[in-house]
């Protein structure tokens, strides 16, 4: 009896608790982005400094991953073999290329994600309608995080911040997800890309 009368309060508790309560939960999140094996879809980003590109958004797990920014931006990124490259036709000496492990948009695109993975989570919110995770790799936390934004019924993600290593924050806010897509492999492809992209330096 005195068991019984002891959990009533949390009974009670747990019928009040605000929204954050029904948060998806971390297991679910990761079943998610496992199964989401390629996908597409128009973005927005808002750059650190408030400036804002458009453009479109392919995926394809693990470990590949490509921007293509609207005119007059005309930007390209890529991930593809473990590496990201920046093409920028402003350039004349080729993208600028780093290791994939070293952004934090790596976490989503990995082979196997695991969001239960000891010291990776560092934030898991709910604010009635959508559900926020933030994630570090935690053998290297110094790359700094990306924070997740979800909605349920069924589990969409609908936009990221990425703040990197200098604190530098990018927010991509995605439109309509479209998942089972058919996106060729030459997508990724970083010397594919710099052949095509030559003849628009300047």
């Amino acid at each position: 009896m005195l068991k019984r009368l002891a959990l009533a309060p949390a009974l009670t508790l747990a019928l009040a608790a605000p929204a954050w309560a029904d948060k998806i939960p971390l297991a679910d999140i990761s079943s998610y982005l496992n199964g989401m094996k390629t996908a597409e879809a128009d973005f927005t980003q808002v750059n650190d400094d408030g400036s804002i590109s458009t453009g479109t958004l392919y995926i394809k797990r693990p470990g590949r991953v490509r921007f293509e920014y609207d005119k007059p931006d005309d930007t390209l990124v890529m991930a593809g073999a473990n590496t990201v490259a920046i093409f920028d036709n402003k350039s004349n000496t080729g993208p600028a290329t780093y290791p994939l492990s070293r952004t934090p948009l790596s976490i989503i695109l990995a082979e196997n994600v695991d969001l239960g993975r000891e010291r990776m989570v560092t934030g898991h919110t709910s604010d009635d309608k959508t559900t926020t995770v933030q994630a570090q790799d935690p053998e290297h936390p110094e790359y700094g995080n990306i924070q997740l934004v979800f909605t349920d019924s069924p589990t969409e993600l609908r936009q990221w911040v990425i703040t990197d290593d200098a604190g530098a924050k990018t927010t991509v806010i995605l439109g309509d997800l479209r998942t089972g897509v058919n996106i060729p492999d030459t997508q990724f492809n970083i010397e594919m890309a710099k052949t095509q992209r030559a003849p628009e330096r300047r």
